[in-house]
């Protein structure tokens, strides 16, 4: 044991977010330049459509032959709405600068912003758009659920997409080689993303978004997921505005708005079983 006496002060231990998280390899991420677009989103979805085949019937041996009736279907409108993420510092002004405030409040949303963006898109999104595959039986395994999200996937959009699960189940996607790295992202066989979202463990599904049992996981399943934010802003930002000469406190605010837009405006759901 070294001897008693004053503490040496150093740099803080650095950190670095998770690396499989939502706004890491599965999600196009735009640091927007149009203020605009932080104040919700919406667009036309390309490619969410039916496609149907078509039939040359003829009459008999000498009709021509007579092409099945096409289908055509109206494209409709997805939204997305903002969410604004904040982290704060507090301290009395004796020994914590405004930049020393700054840094804490900005490392603090830097490391935590991925986590809280999760936990919001899950409660708030996912939940209440998610269509429950969960059969009346029960829970699946992790291999099943995941197995009746991509077939969802596949008839439903048929390219490419997103399944967000929390991250406390990814230590059992190894046990059926469910997922494997592909440069900086996690894929499944079928070649779509896995998002291990911390914030995923507030652990909700459809229809009103109420917990799954102890033991149990909600999964979910969307398409390509795009997520607009902007730089994070400082608030006050300057260190006069960020003392309370009341209590002789400095308060400082990291805060960025993140507009999360799923390609099809849809997902599904499913619970599984953690055992």
């Amino acid at each position: 044991m070294p001897s008693a006496g004053l503490r040496r002060y150093v740099e803080a231990v650095p950190g670095e977010p998770m690396p499989h998280g939502l706004l890491t390899g599965c999600t196009t991420v735009i640091t927007v330049t149009d203020p605009h677009e932080l104040l919700g989103t919406e667009w036309r979805p390309l490619s969410c459509a039916e496609v149907r085949d078509t039939s040359w019937c003829p009459d008999d041996d000498e009709s021509p032959a007579v092409i099945a009736p096409k289908e055509f279907d109206r494209p409709g409108i997805c939204t997305a709405a903002p969410v604004t993420l904040v982290a704060g510092a507090e301290c009395s002004t004796i020994g914590f600068s405004y930049p020393e405030a700054v840094e804490q409040a900005t490392e603090t949303l830097r490391l935590g912003e991925q986590r809280g963006l999760e936990d919001w898109f899950m409660r708030e999104v996912l939940c209440t758009i998610g269509e429950d595959l969960t059969p009346a039986a029960g829970a699946l395994s992790v291999a099943q659920g995941i197995g009746a999200l991509e077939s969802w996937l596949a008839t439903e959009y048929g390219g490419r997409g997103v399944l967000h699960v929390p991250v406390g189940v990814g230590a059992l996607l190894g046990c059926c080689n469910i997922a494997h790295a592909e440069d900086d992202s996690l894929r499944t066989l079928a070649g779509n993303c896995l998002v291990l979202g911390a914030g995923y463990a507030v652990n909700v599904g459809p229809p009103d978004c109420t917990a799954a049992d102890p033991g149990e996981a909600w999964l979910y399943v969307t398409s390509p997921i795009r997520v607009r934010r902007d730089a994070p802003a400082i608030v006050p930002d300057t260190s006069g505005a960020s003392v309370n000469t009341s209590t002789n406190d400095r308060r400082v605010l990291a805060e960025s708005t993140f507009v999360v837009e799923i390609a099809c405006c849809r997902a599904a759901a499913i619970r599984v079983t953690l055992c």
